[in-house]
């Protein structure tokens, strides 16, 4: 069973900055490509940032040059570094990953999410 469990959430003034972690566990053969969505009130889930296994990362138009996303694959573990907040960041952030369960097999499962919320 894998499990994703997402911390670091919480409520910032605009300007501010959160750190969200998310920790991957499981009997996997490998945790490939990591993510991290967002789905705001009313809203639908959108995606933020992802990085490959490699490091190599993405991110969004919205949230460029404000969020970076990283990850220590010996810990299991993908971060969210979210600098210069805006009230329109608010949203429950949920972590993602394709799991490879075994070669040729592969399963996308997601965390429970974790509420941010941007003061104006």
């Amino acid at each position: 069973q894998v499990q994703l469990v997402e911390s670091g959430g919480g409520l910032v003034q605009a300007g501010g900055s959160l750190r969200l972690s998310c920790v991957a566990s499981g009997s996997v053969f490998s945790f490939d490509a990591m993510a991290w969505y967002r789905q705001a009130q009313g809203k639908q889930r959108e995606l933020v940032a992802t990085i490959t296994r490699g490091g190599s990362p993405n991110y969004a138009d919205s949230v460029k040059g404000r969020f970076t996303i990283s990850r220590d694959n010996a810990k299991n573990t993908v971060y969210l570094q979210m600098n210069s907040l805006k009230p329109e960041d608010t949203a429950i952030y949920y972590c993602n990953t394709d799991a490879r369960l075994r070669i040729g097999v592969s399963y996308t499962y997601w965390g429970q999410g974790t509420q941010v919320t941007v003061s104006s």
